[in-house]
């Protein structure tokens, strides 16, 4: 008897955890390794097997590699030249490390974008004993991010010059510096690449951020962009990925500005926020996907089966510990809302708990149920 395909998941988070839900819905004959630093992570309990280590610890890679067939990832902070390695020596990764090692620093992504004729917004890349000449930018502000580590908002901030130039940089260690749009749309295309390079887009995703958290806290698909800036969008999301020359899911973020530039922000190299609404709105969700890639096959539908938004759950700013999702029996019983709750134990600010889908026939009757959810969904202590 064959021994069952195995596949090791890097990282035991929500996106793992949705990963799992995903791949356990259509496949029976395929083992998920999950590697996490603590056991009481969300993926574990859907996961056939459990490696305690951390994600930067080379031999905890090694560990998780020696049990699996292929491997991927559910976040970008790893140890990315142990990946490299492994695939030199023969083990399948997707998506290529390669193209992770060059992700994870912002300056690199920046410049890798240059070199390939990808529109971005303009920068500069520095370290804490350069000098600002911050004349290059115009307007009153600009955006300074870690060019290493940044996750979930954290390592971005929007500052003004003269803050900048009397206070310094707000992070340690070596910098980009980008010229701050006002009034940006921000887009999102989920790009899918199978294991024979065929690649596909998801509808293009309509996305509004936290001003204070940087998060993701709205979005919905189909876009209201119009058609023509949704076709140059896409262009260049499907450019930009197929420079990459690998198999995965890749989520493009991208800034349209107020005089109609697309800019390429950043890509991640796994499941994103920007594609949880797919579970219930796509014909087959960035999860299911992925699972696809993962072990082969063709790309699954891609196309819109339903209007829908996304909303992420968050802690509150005004208490930590054990919480509960309000009026949930009354969320649970509604047919157009989804609720997704990642089985954290315990919230704090600002950090991600689930996220809730809406469905409805149309855009407006979409845009007036999904701020009706918003503003009536609470977390609150338990």
């Amino acid at each position: 008897m064959n021994q069952a395909m195995r596949i090791g998941i890097i990282g035991g988070g929500q996106l793992g955890m949705m990963l799992l839900e995903a791949a356990k819905e259509t496949t029976n004959s395929v083992q998920y390794v999950v590697l996490e630093t603590q056991e009481d992570c969300p993926a574990r309990p859907f996961a056939d097997a459990f490696v305690l280590g951390s994600l930067q610890d080379p031999q905890a890679l090694r560990r998780l590699a020696a049990q699996c067939d292929i491997l991927t990832w559910e976040i970008e902070h790893i140890h990315v030249d142990t990946l490299i390695e492994l695939e030199s020596e023969g083990k399948t990764v997707i998506p290529k490390p390669g193209v992770l090692k060059m992700i994870q620093d912002k300056g690199e992504q920046k410049a890798y974008f240059d070199l390939h004729g990808i529109p971005t917004a303009p920068y500069h890349l520095k370290s804490d004993a350069d000098s600002w000449d911050l004349d290059f930018f115009s307007g009153e502000r600009v955006v300074v991010k870690s060019r290493r580590g940044g996750y979930d908002g954290k390592g971005v901030a929007i500052v003004k010059k003269a803050q900048l130039m009397a206070h310094g940089s707000p992070f340690s260690g070596p910098i980009l510096i980008e010229q701050f749009a006002e009034n940006v749309k921000e887009l999102a295309f989920i790009v899918a690449v199978d294991v024979h390079g065929h690649l596909e887009t998801y509808p293009a995703i309509d996305m509004y951020f936290n001003p204070e958290s940087n998060l993701v806290e709205f979005l919905y698909s189909p876009s209201m962009v119009s058609e023509e800036i949704l076709l140059e969008a896409e262009k260049i999301a499907k450019k930009v990925v197929a420079t990459f020359e690998s198999p995965g899911l890749f989520a493009v973020e991208m800034f349209l500005t107020e005089s109609g530039e697309i800019w390429v922000n950043e890509i991640a190299p796994r499941p994103h926020n920007s594609g949880h609404h797919s579970i219930e709105g796509f014909q087959t969700s960035q999860f299911a996907q992925l699972n696809r890639i993962l072990l082969g096959l063709e790309l699954g539908p891609m196309g819109l089966k339903v209007p829908s938004a996304m909303i992420n759950l968050v802690g509150p700013s005004d208490f930590s510990g054990t919480y509960q999702l309000e009026e949930a029996q009354f969320w649970e019983s509604q047919t157009d809302v989804f609720v997704h709750l990642y089985g954290k134990t315990e919230t704090r600010p600002d950090r991600k708990l689930g996220h809730v889908t809406v469905t409805a026939n149309n855009l407006d009757s979409l845009m007036l149920r999904a701020r009706e959810v918003q503003a009536r969904m609470r977390i609150i202590p338990s």
